[in-house]
This record gives C-alpha cells, sequence and structure tokens, in this order.
C-alpha cells in the first residue's frame, strides 16, 4: 500500500491518524514520548504490531527530552517514560516487546555517555521498523499456502499495513495469495463499535484493488451457513503460552462459528505477539474503551444518555478453535503449546 502508517523524519514521529481514515489522510506529529503515549491510547495509531514500532520511537523521543547529564538520574526518568508507554494499551504485548528490547539498548550503550544511547535507541527503532515490513512479507509467505484457490475469506478487524509497518499480517498472508496468482474475495466484518474494518480493512483492499464486500458483524454466521465462507483469518494483540488468542472484541464469536460449521480458522502474528510468560488467556489484561466508543457515531448519540455501557477492547479466542498458528517461522499446528515452546527452542 501506498500510504505509510508511521515514519521518522527529522527527529520527529509521523503517525498517519487512523481515527480520520478513511475520509481524510492527516498525519500527526510526535516529538515526546507523552505524544506517543497519547496517539497509542486514543488509537490514532493502533494493531499489535504498529504500536510496538510506535513506541520504541516514543522511547527515543523520551531519551532526547531529558535535560540531566547524570546516568542515574536519565536512567531514571527512562524508566518512568517507559511506564507511560507501556499503560498505554495494556493488552498488546508488542508494545511490551519493543520497550523492552530498546531498554536493553539503553543499559549496552549507557557507559558510553547519553548522546550515545539516544543516537543507538533512533537506530533500534528504525532497525525495528524495518524488521516488521520483512517479518509480515515472511508471514504472508509462509501462509499463502494455506489459501485454496477461488475462496471466500472472512476477516475481522484491521490485520494490513495500518496495523502494521507495513503489508500486514492477516491482510499480508491475503497479499501474498493473491500475488501467487489464486482467485480470492473478502468478507469484510464491519467490527463494530470502532469500525477498523468498515473504516480501515475496506480502505486498504479497495486501494490495492482486492476483491471485497463488507458485512456487518452480525451477517457472518448466516455467510457460513449458506456455504460462502472457506475460512477465517485473522491478526492477534497477544497469544498466550497454551495458544489462547487475544483479539479485537468478536473474533471469538467467529472462532465459535467457524468450529460449528467445521471451517478453518487461522491467526496470522509475529513471534512478537507471543507471550510465553502468560500461561493461557485467562491471564491476559482486556482492555477496556470509553463508552463513547459504543454510544456515539461521528459525534452524534446512537444510544439514550445515561446508559450502561460494557465495551472491552479485546476478546480471549481458546487455542481449540484455532486452526494454526502464522508466523515468520512457519506455520504453527496443534497441539499448540507444545508447538509454540519448540518454535522459540528452535
Amino acid at each position: 500500500m501506498g500510504v505509510k502508517t508511521l515514519d521518522w523524519k527529522k527527529g520527529k514521529l509521523l503517525l498517519l491518524d487512523q481515527t480520520k481514515l478513511p475520509r481524510v489522510k492527516i498525519y500527526v506529529s510526535c516529538t515526546t514520548a507523552q505524544d506517543v503515549a497519547q496517539a497509542i491510547k486514543k488509537m490514532i495509531v493502533r494493531g499489535a504490531p504498529a504500536i510496538g514500532v510506535a513506541a520504541a520511537f516514543g522511547f527515543a523521543l523520551g531519551a532526547k527530552q531529558i535535560k540531566s547529564s547524570k546516568p542515574s538520574i536519565f536512567q531514571r526518568e527512562m524508566k518512568k517514560l517507559a511506564q507511560e508507554l507501556l499503560e498505554a494499551r495494556p493488552t498488546a504485548v508488542n508494545l511490551r516487546w519493543a520497550i523492552d528490547r530498546q531498554q536493553k539498548v539503553l543499559a549496552q550503550n549507557i557507559s558510553q555517555g547519553i548522546e550515545a544511547v539516544q543516537i543507538a535507541l533512533v537506530k533500534e527503532a528504525q532497525k525495528i521498523l524495518q524488521e516488521d515490513v520483512a517479518t509480515n512479507r515472511e508471514i504472508g509467505r509462509q501462509g499463502q499456502i494455506l489459501i485454496p484457490d477461488n475462496s471466500n475469506i472472512l476477516t475481522h478487524c484491521n490485520a494490513g499495513a495500518l496495523a502494521t509497518a507495513g503489508y500486514g499480517t492477516a491482510l499480508g498472508v491475503i497479499r501474498a495469495a493473491q500475488a501467487a496468482g489464486k482467485r480470492i474475495h473478502v468478507f469484510i466484518d464491519e467490527t463494530r463499535p470502532f469500525l477498523q474494518g468498515a473504516r480501515l480493512t475496506a480502505w486498504e483492499l479497495k486501494q490495492d484493488g482486492l476483491p471485497c464486500t463488507l458485512i456487518a458483524d452480525n451477517m457472518a454466521g448466516d455467510l457460513m451457513q449458506r456455504g460462502k465462507i472457506q475460512l477465517t483469518i485473522v491478526g492477534a494483540d497477544r497469544i498466550a503460552a497454551n495458544g489462547d488468542v487475544a483479539n479485537k472484541i468478536g473474533t471469538y464469536s467467529l472462532a465459535c462459528l467457524c468450529h460449528l460449521h467445521r471451517l478453518p480458522f487461522y491467526v496470522a502474528a509475529p513471534l512478537s505477539s507471543i507471550d510465553l510468560s502468560t500461561p493461557t488467556g485467562n491471564e491476559i489484561p482486556v482492555e477496556q474503551r470509553p463508552a463513547e466508543e459504543l454510544i456515539y457515531l461521528d459525534g452524534q448519540p446512537l444510544a439514550p444518555r445515561g446508559i450502561n455501557v460494557y465495551n472491552p477492547a479485546f476478546d480471549i479466542t481458546p487455542q481449540k478453535f484455532v486452526h494454526a498458528l502464522i508466523t515468520e517461522k512457519g506455520i504453527i499446528r496443534r497441539p499448540l503449546a507444545k508447538n509454540l515452546r519448540k518454535i522459540f527452542r528452535d
């Protein structure tokens, strides 16, 4: 896709404002770690891999904010900034993965002086960005073999170029299948209440000229019952050690529907989304989003004032419903818990 999700220019992080798509393409300029944390929290940048890349640059920006030249004070302030970035969105583990990686760079370079740390952190963030694009392309290459020719694919939320530094995870697999000459059609869940499917995935696929159809979330079961869907593929914000998957709210419902209709349910995600320190999905923190996202659309109320709202950003799909995980290291099949550990050992 010709539009960059995020870009580093002249010491600033530019983020494509995904709350404004598809109406207008506007970039938000971030010059501090706090700017990046707010952009993540407000979903200006979203998608687990993209959040991780943004956080890496946010940490680098934070290193330029601190005025003290004393290493002990510098490290203490950087620890505070790291925590602020980590708290922006708690479910996506890529954020923590990127911050942990940057903290190691800080520790390795602090003896050379603060300026050396600042330079090293920017270089590492740029490296993380480049690696993410390469990783997504490899996920696509690995996963496209699972896509039959002449198939209808269902996807949920947005796991495309907009959710990453480029190319995408679930949409990366779909793009790779198209590039391999396979005839495919994508059904896109609108993905209430933030409409990532309707606003973002539909926009991406239209940009690519890939055949697609937008549906309301409650239409997926009907399509499966009519034999119109051959498989479902989604992304992930965190995958537990046993293979349970945290992804956008509504994913669990699709996995159940696929199980009922005996259809494959695939999850495409980088290894950085796999959290072996979290035993099962029960331990994954699920972010609660503001009530306004459910009550209002473009500033117009959709529900009575004062109504109680339950608005989790994610749900947990048990590993028993996941046919395979598609990663840059290959396709991880059942038993997921055993094979997840094996792929990290290898």
